[in-house]
């Protein structure tokens, strides 16, 4: 890594250089534009160019510093049609401040004023100046400044600062816009520059499959409706049958000890004599004859 020209406040440390490597930024490309070439620090045997670690953190500062200078924050417009960047620059913007544009770039954004999505920023962050081409044009046309994250073949016309690092992997797109985004914050002194300042993992900036999520989130109501099955089955092995039970408070144990009117023990006494015994007044059973009832007609 060559020697950096950075204050030793704003130097990079043994992680953040591992990140860096970890995520394959230092992956070039097997081509290698004119203007890119002092970014890179060698070439492979298998032809891949191999990107200097150490620009590419002074550029990542650059590019903050040049950020935290424009006063309103929603004058930044960051900007990504790649869809491994669409996520970045929505974190970026939520944590920044600043306008996102992710997906296509509607022409005519910064210079057609009739239109419903136009847009004055007087900064502009891409993350591929050739999938951002009409962005970095317009933006040429009305003149603000461009920063951009460049691969070893990236075209440099109209772009004023170059971050060069891999634009093509998802983890390292998302570890720069990570990095970027907290450079900015801590030159804002919004965040303390200590290591646990932000809390913000790098994984919320990277990209993610929607049919991975869809799956995860499939599973995720599978083992809530399998829990909820098992908590109402405990649930109904727990309860008792309480129907057949005296209220509470119907029985005043106090009266009933008084009173001896609760003998359980005694033998219990009917009103009528014994059931099994015929009722009075019926002379047959129930194969007899009825007695004709005498009649006023006669």
């Amino acid at each position: 890594m060559a020697s950096t020209k950075l204050p030793s406040v704003l130097s990079a440390t043994d992680e953040e250089i591992q990140l860096l490597l970890s995520a394959q930024c230092h992956i070039g490309a097997k081509n290698c534009d004119k203007h890119m070439e002092p970014y890179v620090w060698k070439r492979r045997p298998d032809g891949i160019h191999l990107i200097n670690i150490g620009k590419t953190w002074e550029k990542i500062v650059l590019a903050a510093r040049i950020i935290a200078a424009v006063e309103n924050p929603h004058d930044v417009c960051v900007v990504s049609a790649r869809p491994y960047g669409q996520r970045a620059v929505l974190k970026f913007a939520a944590h920044t401040g600043a306008q996102a544009i992710a997906g296509r770039f509607t022409p005519g954004n910064f210079t057609n004023y009739i239109t419903r999505s136009f847009k004055e920023p007087r900064l502009l962050v891409v993350t591929d100046p050739r999938v951002d081409a009409q962005a970095i044009r317009e933006a040429a046309y009305v003149n603000i400044p461009v920063i951009a994250l460049c691969d070893t073949d990236a075209p440099l016309q109209f772009v004023d600062v170059a971050i060069p690092t891999n634009n093509k992997a998802r983890h390292a797109v998302g570890l720069i816009w990570w990095l970027l985004c907290r450079e900015v914050l801590r030159l804002r002194g919004t965040v303390p520059r200590t290591k646990d300042g932000w809390d913000v993992m790098t994984d919320m900036f990277f990209y993610r499959d929607p049919e991975e999520v869809e799956k995860q989130q499939q599973e995720e109501a599978q083992n809530k409706a399998l829990a909820a099955g098992e908590q109402q089955e405990d649930a109904g092995a727990q309860q008792w049958d309480v129907t057949s039970a005296p209220q509470a408070g119907s029985i005043n144990p106090a009266a009933v000890l008084e009173s001896g009117a609760l003998d359980w023990s005694a033998e219990p006494t009917t009103t009528g004599g014994d059931w099994a015994a015929e009722p009075a007044g019926v002379s047959g059973g129930w194969g007899a004859d009825a007695a004709p009832a005498s009649s006023g007609w006669d």
